[in-house]
């Protein structure tokens, strides 16, 4: 890792990051990963990933099934500070109201052979900016490695970053108006918990019109095109986790 880290500030092509990244992959023993960009409102999510390498049709199931609203790994990714294993974040949701629809997700990854795997945050100047994600077979490694691996992380998503001229548009993307209100906050966790306008009018002693009203501020803010796009949006900027 340390070699990496060395070699990826000489690579002079992105192409040349990516080779040296899988060999220190297939030196870990990680069958797949994934090197992506955090996402802005109404951004395509196919043109997020800067590189990386996934079981056949899973990228697929991922998308078609909308994972991503429930995805126990992106929803924890929102507070993580540093590197952590998928196992770990289905405890951290035991409560959740979604957690049957996680461990059936987790079940349906296992069917594409992501049986484990890690996620290591990179953050910039306006929070949360992306992530590299390896999975596969179970790996163990040390808090020394999650250590460096949470540096290499950082390192190859950077690097090819500047090797495709990309930085200062990432930072620009980041400075969304994700300001909101304590009762704003409020309205979209209980949201993002399911619940209808009703429901959150009962709890809030509101009427629906000005639940409504919330949402639609909540929504002109994260330039979201329905409530399950602000619930998609929310999770991935880590508005809420």
């Amino acid at each position: 890792m340390i070699q990496f880290l060395v070699v990826a500030d000489e690579c002079r092509t992105a192409e040349e990051v990516v080779t040296e990244l899988e060999t220190l992959l297939r030196h870990y023993r990680f069958d797949y990963y994934g090197i992506i960009r955090q996402p802005k409102p109404n951004e395509n999510p196919m043109g997020l990933v800067l590189t990386g390498r996934w079981p056949e049709g899973w990228p697929e199931t991922y998308i078609a099934k909308k994972f991503v609203l429930i995805d126990p790994t992106i929803r924890y990714l929102g507070q993580a500070q540093k590197g952590f294993r998928w196992n770990e974040t289905i405890t951290a949701f035991k409560s959740d109201p979604h957690r049957k629809r996680m461990e059936r997700m987790m079940m349906e990854s296992l069917r594409f052979g992501l049986q484990d795997g890690y996620i290591f945050p990179v953050h910039g100047r306006n929070g949360l900016l992306g992530n590299m994600t390896l999975g596969g077979k179970p790996v163990d490694l040390s808090p020394v490695e999650m250590t460096l691996f949470d540096a290499v992380a950082k390192k190859a998503f950077w690097r090819l970053l500047e090797l495709r001229r990309e930085t200062g548009t990432l930072e620009e993307a980041t400075q969304v108006d994700t300001r909101m209100t304590r009762r704003e906050m409020e309205v979209l966790n209980y949201l993002a918990d399911g619940m209808t306008s009703n429901d959150i009018a009962k709890i809030l002693k509101i009427s629906n019109h000005t639940v409504d009203w919330y949402m639609n501020g909540i929504q002109d803010k994260l330039k979201a095109k329905n409530r399950q796009h602000v619930v998609a949006l929310a999770f991935r900027m880590g508005l809420i986790t």
